[in-house]
């Protein structure tokens, strides 16, 4: 007997559809820091980012199947919503069309930056997720490429010291995630908070100094906003390693990749691109509110 095919809303789940908005930044932080033209053509790089991540979110479910029929029971495979083959064939399409647009925007450079971040993808999905070094260093250098995939329209080695601030703060977010099935430490906890003030001060101290001093100021209120973002919860973890206390954590984490990628476009010069970023982070912060207030909804009818 055929399964019935996926309803849109469970591959939605299974792809994370709306934590997309976090990774869509990287190349717009790219673009800003490393230059180059901007054009019709080039906006397919926030896209091909965007199929790449949500071709790891399935790849991910696929990987963990498993896993989650005892840890994760609800998630789209294990509840029968999606099958495995639909999983697999969804991560694989999302990855040929990843590379298709980064390829489309920026010809064999962007074809070989998303095909690094493909194999990364996959490596990591498939075989080095649960390595405790090179799970976390995996997943930071699938970011810092996705950063200079948008820097292939100019210049990459501009674009290095953004790509290496996300990188870093995906690393410190992947080694928090480990516990939130089970907790973490105090130790681990306070690390990836140091590692967040670090971040945010990196890109402050090292903007440059212009005569009204605006790309500085700008670089400031973002990276504030980044801190203000995911720090506090990291301090609660490091107060309350439950695991609970660790899955907020992480969400914060993952929701402070869109102002960390605002504050490394202003620290490039473009406070265009830096508004444009701390919009997508208003609309997302909408529509976290907006589902939570439907949740509670749902509660009290039932």
């Amino acid at each position: 007997m055929t399964a019935p095919a996926p309803t849109a809303s469970s591959l939605a789940e299974l792809v994370r559809l709306p934590a997309a908005l976090t990774v869509v930044g990287d190349t717009l932080a790219g673009h800003a820091a490393g230059g180059g033209p901007t054009t019709a053509r080039r906006l397919l790089l926030p896209a091909a980012s965007a199929g790449l991540y949500l071709a790891g979110m399935a790849l991910n479910d696929w990987a963990d199947r498993d896993l989650d029929a005892v840890e994760r029971p609800e998630r789209p495979i294990p509840s029968g919503r999606v099958t495995p083959g639909t999983a697999l064939a969804t991560g694989a399409a999302l990855t040929l069309a990843g590379i298709t647009a980064a390829g489309a925007a920026t010809g064999r450079r962007g074809v070989a930056v998303a095909s690094g971040i493909a194999a990364g993808v996959w490596a990591y999905d498939t075989v080095l997720k649960h390595h405790p070094v090179l799970g976390p260093a995996t997943m930071a250098a699938c970011r810092g490429l996705d950063v200079l995939l948008g820097a292939t329209t100019g210049s990459l080695r501009a674009a290095v010291p953004a790509a290496a601030g996300l990188a870093a703060h995906t690393a410190a977010v992947t080694t928090l995630s480990r516990g939130e099935v089970r907790g973490t430490t105090p130790a681990v906890a306070s690390s990836v908070a140091g590692a967040t003030v670090a971040g945010a001060l990196a890109p402050v101290l090292t903007a440059r100094a212009e005569p009204h001093g605006s790309a500085r100021r700008a670089t400031a209120a973002a990276a504030l906003a980044y801190a203000a973002t995911c720090l506090p919860g990291q301090l609660r973890a490091a107060a309350d390693p439950t695991a609970s206390a660790v899955r907020d954590a992480t969400r914060s984490g993952l929701h402070a990749m869109i102002p960390l990628q605002a504050t490394w476009a202003a620290r490039a010069g473009r406070p265009v691109t830096a508004l444009v970023l701390g919009g997508v982070a208003a609309a997302g912060y909408a529509l976290r509110r907006r589902a939570r207030a439907r949740g509670r909804r749902q509660v009290s009818i039932t």
